[in-house]
C-alpha cells in the first residue's frame, strides 16, 4: 500500500545566499516495502536530518565539487538518521538505526547503502547521530588529531567555534590541556563558548574592527593550530599570527560559499618562513576511523567531559529555513531538523 511522503525539492541552481524559496516542500507518495526483485536495498523511515554548509556547493552546478550537486525537480540528500522498515540487504534488518546519506523525505529507498553506520550505542541521544557522533563528530576528530597532530599545552584558535564541528574541536583541545580561543559571530555564542563549552577565551569577530589585532591580543605567543572554518579576511589575519611549524586544517570556508568571486588570501609570505602547514581535508577519507572515535568519545559523553548544544527545527516544512540559517549565522550550535520522532 502507497502512503503519502513529504519531501523537500530542490528547485534549481543558485547564485549567491541561497532563499527558502530555493526549496518547496511537496508530498508525493511512496510504498512502505523494497521493490520486488530489488537487491541490497534499503528502505529507510527518516527521523533527523543534518543541516551542513559543505550543502551549499551542492547547490551549484559544479562539476569540481567532492559530491554530486543537487538536482533540480529531486529531493535534496544529506546526512541523517533513519530507521530500517524494509531491507534486502544483508547488512541491515528491520528495526535497526543507521545514519548516512539519506533524502529530506519521510521516507527514502537507499539502493546503494554503502556509507551507512549502523547505530550500536543507543544509550545516547539519537540525534548526536547528526552531529556530535555523526559527520560533524568524525569531521571534528580527524581535523583535530589526525590532520593537526597536536600536543599537550599548545595554543589552539578555533573559527566558527560555536558550530557543530567547532564546538567539538574546542573540548577535544581542553582534554588535551591545549589553550583555546574561538571566535563566533554574537555575543550569545561567546558566553557559550566560555561557558558551556570551557574555552579559555572567545571572541565576537564581529565586533572586532582589526582581526589581526584581536589575534595578537588573544595569542601573544602565537597560534601553533588553527581550525579553519571561515576563511576569507579571517584566515588573512591568522596567517600573520602562526608559530613556526603550526599547522592549519582548513574544514571549511563558509565566508566563501555565497561570493561569486572569493577573496584572495594575501598573507602568504610567513606560510614560508615559519614554515606552516596548511592541509585541507575531507572527512569522508577518514571514516575507517569511526569505531575508534566512538571508543574515545562516548566515555567522554558519558561521564560529562564532552558536551553537545543543538538547534532543532521541527518538520519538514521548516527545513529550509533550518538549512538558509547557516549562512546567516541564525542558529546556535547543530542546526538539525526532526522528520519524525518515532
Amino acid at each position: 500500500m502507497a502512503v503519502s511522503n513529504k519531501q523537500v525539492i530542490f528547485k534549481n541552481y543558485v547564485s549567491g545566499l541561497p532563499k527558502e524559496s530555493d526549496m518547496e516542500v511537496i508530498e508525493s507518495s511512496i510504498q512502505l516495502k523494497v521493490p520486488e526483485g530489488t537487491k541490497d536495498a534499503i528502505l529507510l523511515k527518516n527521523l533527523y536530518l543534518s543541516c551542513d554548509p559543505y550543502m551549499r556547493g551542492r547547490m551549484t552546478n559544479l562539476e569540481t565539487l567532492y559530491m554530486p550537486s543537487f538536482e533540480p525537480g529531486l529531493p535534496l540528500s544529506g546526512f541523517g538518521v533513519a530507521k530500517v522498515l524494509d531491507s534486502t540487504h544483508p547488512d541491515y534488518e528491520k528495526g535497526d538505526f543507521v545514519w548516512g546519506i539519506t533524502g529530506w523525505e519521510e521516507y527514502s529507498l537507499i539502493t546503494a547503502p554503502d556509507h551507512f553506520f549502523k547505530i550500536q550505542h543507543m544509550d545516547v541521544p539519537l540525534t548526536y547521530y547528526t552531529g556530535l557522533l555523526g559527520m560533524p563528530g568524525m569531521t571534528a576528530y580527524a581535523g583535530f588529531y589526525e590532520v593537526c597532530s597536536p600536543k599537550k599545552g599548545e595554543y589552539v584558535y578555533v573559527s566558527a567555534a560555536s558550530g557543530a564541528v567547532g564546538q567539538l574541536v574546542g573540548q577535544f583541545a581542553k582534554l588535551l590541556g591545549c589553550y583555546v580561543v574561538g571566535s563566533a559571530g554574537s555575543n550569545k555564542k561567546v558566553e557559550l563558548l566560555k561557558n558551556k563549552f570551557g574555552f579559555d577565551a572567545a571572541f565576537n569577530y564581529k565586533e572586532e574592527p582589526d582581526l589581526n589585532a584581536a589575534l595578537k591580543r588573544y595569542f601573544p605567543e602565537g597560534i601553533d593550530i588553527y581550525f579553519e572554518n571561515v576563511g576569507g579576511k579571517m584566515l588573512d589575519s591568522v596567517l600573520l599570527n602562526m608559530r613556526n611549524h603550526g599547522r592549519i586544517a582548513a574544514c571549511g570556508m563558509i565566508s566563501q560559499y555565497n561570493l561569486d568571486h572569493p577573496e584572495g588570501v594575501h598573507n602568504l609570505v610567513p606560510v614560508v618562513f615559519k614554515r606552516v602547514r596548511i592541509e585541507g581535508f575531507l572527512v569522508n577519507d577518514f571514516f575507517h576511523l569511526y569505531p575508534k572515535f566512538l571508543e574515545m568519545v562516548i566515555p567522554h559523553i558519558k561521564e560529562g567531559k564532552i558536551t553537545y548544544v543543538e538547534d532543532i527545527a521541527e518538520g519538514l516544512e521548516g527545513a529550509p529555513a533550518a538549512l538558509v540559517g547557516l549562512f546567516t549565522g541564525r542558529n546556535v550550535g547543530k542546526q538539525l531538523v526532526v522528520v519524525s520522532r518515532d
